[in-house]
């Protein structure tokens, strides 16, 4: 066939709505991500370095922590992106939030109860990185669990929020475990809360970056197969990410606070105790080192160093 149709929107619900046959095996299908940190820093940077950006992190240390820092607060949707003043930015995410609720959520999926759906959205975006409980939320909000976990199923198809589960060896308790939840856009996090545009500057920052980290991840690890997942024990020992790749794992840890030398916490060492990774990685602004744990190799690297990069063979 000489012609090829793409169909495009913001809406993925409507054009799932839309469009009734499944084109099976005839058509591709994408996922538009929020502008990347990267492209955030060329546009930025107005493309003079987008060759060698890695060295532009290397040596622009403190600019690229800056930046860091906007984007963390504003997010990545494009048209917020390239706007400059916060009053323009605020007015963008705005519509964006507003369209998203009144279009997406109550017109095309019929939900009544917009404000226990608005409530549930601010509750996730107040916990973002910790583990979800769902007769907590319900008993808060005043739905059913049931309600709640319909609630984060359309907040997942509809590209706002995403949920990751414990690790476990046994898939089957990892399924039914309580997940963690990660949003898609800082930026429509931020919002929700009432801290756009100054989130980064508030006690939740670590967490805000641990979210960055994971969107990072998720788009180092595009088709590759690699799973994330979090660790958590009865003893509440915790590691935020652990990527698994057929029987390799790498414990991931995200560290928004300033780091002086290599040292790690209490949870880090138990999951590398139980498993015997052959390297683990410790996520910051912008401390470098490595040392040793039995057999494991413990790299912490500045942010910028992950991005992109294929750890499970660097």
């Amino acid at each position: 066939m000489p012609y090829k149709f793409i169909v495009s929107g913001s809406g993925s619900v409507e054009l799932k709505e839309k469009i009734h046959e499944s084109l099976a095996g005839r058509k591709a299908m994408f996922e538009i991500f929020p502008v990347s940190f990267s492209e955030f820093v060329n546009f930025k940077t107005e493309y003079k370095y987008s060759d060698r950006l890695d060295n532009y992190f290397a040596v622009e240390n403190k600019k690229t922590v800056e930046l860091l820092a906007e984007y963390l607060n504003f997010g990545g949707y494009p048209r917020v992106v390239t706007e400059d003043t916060l009053e323009e930015k605020t007015r963008i995410i705005s519509e964006i939030y507003g369209s998203y609720m009144e279009k997406d959520i109550a017109y095309l999926l019929k939900i009544e109860k917009l404000e226990a759906f608005s409530s549930l959205v601010k509750i996730l975006a107040g916990q973002t990185g910790r583990m979800v409980n769902y007769s907590e939320l319900s008993n808060t909000i005043g739905i059913s669990a049931v309600t709640v976990r319909n609630y984060l199923w359309y907040l997942e198809k509809t590209f706002i929020t995403e949920a990751i589960s414990p690790y476990f060896k046994n898939a089957r308790k990892e399924i039914t475990k309580s997940p963690v939840i990660y949003f898609h856009d800082i930026g429509f996090r931020n919002y929700s809360l009432g801290l756009f545009g100054r989130a980064a500057e508030t006690g939740g920052s670590g967490f805000i970056f641990q979210n960055f980290i994971f969107n990072v991840l998720k788009i180092n690890f595009l088709f590759s197969g690699v799973k994330i997942n979090y660790w958590r024990t009865k003893e509440k020992a915790e590691v935020d990410f652990v990527a698994s790749s057929g029987d390799k794992l790498i414990p991931i840890e995200v560290k928004y606070a300033d780091i002086k030398k290599p040292e790690i916490n209490r949870s880090l060492r138990s999951f590398i105790e139980k498993y015997s990774p052959e390297k683990a990685f410790i996520v910051n602004k912008n401390f470098k080192g490595s040392l040793n744990v039995g057999k494991t190799e413990i790299n912490f690297i500045p942010f910028w160093e992950l991005i992109g990069k294929d750890i499970f063979n660097p």
